[in-house]
């Protein structure tokens, strides 16, 4: 046998014992009359020690093991002297008698340590090698365990778990899809699917009234820390249900995860209306680890003569617990911090409610004590809090705001790893109006279906109605989201029009499901959580590359294969594809 035991499992419940060990060379020490070498596998390190005694063959070879070289060894399970209680292998040692090369090494171009000193760029290009660092490995370990988690949970609720198609046809909304020319039918082309959205209806249409599928998806969009090119959705599917249904199964499969992998009881998880979401945070994902929010001052603070406010359509604030005491530096470096052409802000107000009760605001010269005391009250502010204010467009300065929130939180460390806080967000609207294009386009997708009540909207004022939909966030990152769907022709026929799709249009696009409704489709609805993030989540990252064994980097590329590559003429003569 090339091993009897892992590198991870060996205690002094077998001293004694004769073993066989496979791995990799992790360090060597040659202390002279003693070598020694720590051997790695994915379960663990285990120390050889080729003492004064072994043959001088052997001891010679063992001097000679670089990093990362592939060894067998023979050896006795005996204690260890100096013992390292921070490993489980840490009581014995393998005293070696035979040693075995299975490959060399070179050397590594950057050390295969949990903190290395590999970038980004040099680790990606190395993944393989990366990912033998215990920090990526731990993090897939995590996502497996959190994909058999879903399975189990999913399993125990009826789910059937059911494969999709991954070539299908291009669709015009959302974002821009990948697409692979057809061989067989020149000049017509396949898309890769950014959702299995119509498929998973269509199973609904069929009776299959519990889908689920670990599947992946494809968005050619500009990338960040929490988006790849592919990426991987827990996708589900329920027929003959409504919203309060699916909410309740879906938040009892995140509070199995919490508690099954991270031993975590999250209780029940908090609602809030979209409204209410932009209005106290400014965002449809808010991080409320922390309370922070926002206070709305037209009120308080328009018509005293200041200009900024005056003229605003919206006057906001937050207060910053006990940071009265922030120096002038500091109210300097969040005035710089809103500036940034990221956030573009014009400025900064800010009120110091001092420990001695005096309060002090940079605009003193339009506000006297009376109206700081109105505008300390309107906030509920005590000694030692600073009210930070800002101005302008209400959507705007909401989303000004809402930066400078996450910020002061940041600086005041109340946005913990370690903390979760989950929220579901309810009754967004339907429909989000683009002046580009001059027309409406569905906030979540086309199959969203709308409140029963506001349906009668839909002609006179669609800009006001509600959708049955919910999105799942956790700590500001929005990790699931899904609707009711429509299931009647004549509703979808609407919201089609409503998007600017002609019948034509839609009927070539999407025919094939308006026709399924017309067959007996029952109500339905679903939820896709985006896996990737719910893990990074999990493993305390910012970023989901670390939780995807072979990611892309921010340019869609993969420079250890060098993916993208050019074609051969051959093969695009054979995909009638001319490059210009």
């Amino acid at each position: 046998m090339q091993r009897t035991h892992t590198c991870g499992e060996l205690t002094t419940a077998q001293l004694g014992q004769t073993v066989v060990l496979s791995g990799w060379v992790h360090k060597s020490r040659d202390l002279g009359g003693m070598t020694f070498i720590d051997v790695r596998d994915r379960y663990g390190i285990t120390q050889l020690v080729f003492d004064a005694d072994a043959d001088e063959t052997l001891r010679n070879n063992a001097r000679d093991l670089g990093r990362e070289y592939v060894i067998k060894v023979t050896g006795t399970v005996i204690e260890r002297e100096n013992k390292n209680l921070k490993i489980p292998t840490g009581e014995i040692e393998i005293k070696v008698s035979v040693l075995e090369v299975l490959n060399p090494s070179k050397l590594p171009p950057f050390t295969i340590e949990d903190d290395t000193d590999g970038g980004d760029d040099l680790r990606m290009k190395y993944r393989y090698l990366d990912l033998r660092r215990n920090p990526v490995r731990n993090n897939l370990i995590l996502r497996h365990r959190l994909a058999q988690e879903v399975r189990r949970y999913l399993d125990g609720e009826s789910f059937l778990e059911v494969e999709t198609p991954v070539l299908i046809k291009s669709t015009p909304e959302g974002a821009r899809d990948f697409v692979v020319p057809s061989r067989m039918n020149p000049g017509e082309f396949y898309a890769l699917p950014q959702s299995p959205q119509t498929f998973k209806q269509l199973l609904m249409v069929s009776g299959f009234d519990r889908y689920f599928q670990v599947v992946k998806c494809f968005r050619d969009e500009d990338l960040r820390a929490d988006r790849q090119p592919e990426f991987t959705q827990i996708d589900c599917e329920m027929a003959f249900v409504d919203q309060e249904d699916i909410l309740h199964t879906f938040e009892g499969l995140v509070t199995h995860l919490f508690k099954t992998v991270k031993g975590i009881d999250l209780g029940a998880i908090p609602r809030m209306p979209y409204a209410d979401a932009m209005r106290l945070y400014g965002s449809d994902k808010p991080d409320i680890r922390f309370d922070m929010p926002f206070v709305e001052l037209n009120s308080v603070l328009q018509g005293a003569g200041f200009p900024v406010f005056d003229q605003a359509e919206l006057v906001v604030g937050i207060r910053a617990t006990g940071c009265a005491s922030y120096t002038r530096k500091q109210l300097d470096e969040l005035t710089d911090f809103v500036r940034r052409p990221q956030i573009g802000a014009s400025g900064l107000v800010y009120l110091r409610y001092n420990a001695d009760g005096t309060l002090k605001s940079s605009v003193d010269k339009f506000f006297g004590p009376e109206q700081l005391q109105q505008w300390a009250a309107a906030f509920d502010a005590a000694p030692g809090d600073l009210l930070l204010v800002m101005a302008g467009a209400t959507d705007k300065v909401r989303k000004q705001l809402c930066e400078l929130r996450l910020e002061i939180a940041s600086q005041l460390g109340l946005r913990s790893k370690t903390t979760f806080a989950p929220l579901w967000v309810v009754d967004f609207p339907l429909l989000e109006w683009d002046e580009e294009s001059g027309r409406y386009h569905a906030m979540h997708h086309p199959f969203t279906s709308p409140k029963a009540t506001d349906i009668p909207l839909l002609e006179s004022d669609p800009g006001q109605v509600r959708a049955n939909a919910y999105d799942l966030v956790i700590n500001g990152v929005e990790v699931g989201g899904g609707s009711i769907r429509i299931h009647q022709r004549e509703l979808q026929s609407r919201m089609f029009d409503l998007l600017g799709f002609s019948p034509a249009e839609a009927q070539k696009q999407f025919g094939f499901l308006m026709d399924a409704f017309t067959y007996g489709a029952p109500p339905h609805g679903g939820i896709a959580f985006g896996f990737d993030r719910l893990v990074s989540i999990f493993a305390g990252l910012d970023s989901i590359r670390d939780v995807i064994a072979f990611p892309k980097n921010n340019a869609g590329r993969d420079v250890m294969i060098e993916s993208p590559a050019s074609i051969s003429q051959e093969q695009l003569n054979e995909l009638a594809i001319a490059l210009k």
